[in-house]
């Protein structure tokens, strides 16, 4: 009996330390997007796409890769929900990691409706 009363211990401390919560972008979570200050397509989104994606040509001009090129506001708008999912389930981008920060600005310019700011 004690075994088993350990064991679900353990299982429930695993399940609740390796949960996501608080804003790190992951998956199930939720991002408060007042407190994200960088959110601009021109400042901030942009660079990080051109530095993540376009790199080894994954999303370079003539890629067929996920929603395919990414490399002006036109492609990378009308692709916003995907590289929003993407980015906040850490799928992409392949081969390197966002920080928070940057997760954030992409996850908060689409929940703003991907202005061209």
């Amino acid at each position: 009996m004690k075994k088993l009363i350990a064991a679900i211990s353990f299982l429930s401390l695993i399940t609740i330390s390796c949960s996501k919560s608080g804003g790190s972008g992951g998956v199930g979570t939720t991002v408060d997007c007042s407190t994200v200050s960088n959110k601009a397509f021109a400042a901030d989104v942009f660079p990080i796409i051109q530095a993540s994606c376009n790199i080894s040509g994954c999303h370079a001009t003539g890629s067929f890769n996920g929603p395919g090129a990414l490399t002006n506001y036109a492609q990378i708008s009308a692709a916003g929900s995907s590289i929003k999912t993407a980015v906040s389930s850490g799928r992409m981008p392949q081969g390197s990691s966002l920080s928070t920060a940057q997760k954030n600005s992409i996850i908060c310019w689409v929940n703003g409706g991907t202005p061209n700011n």
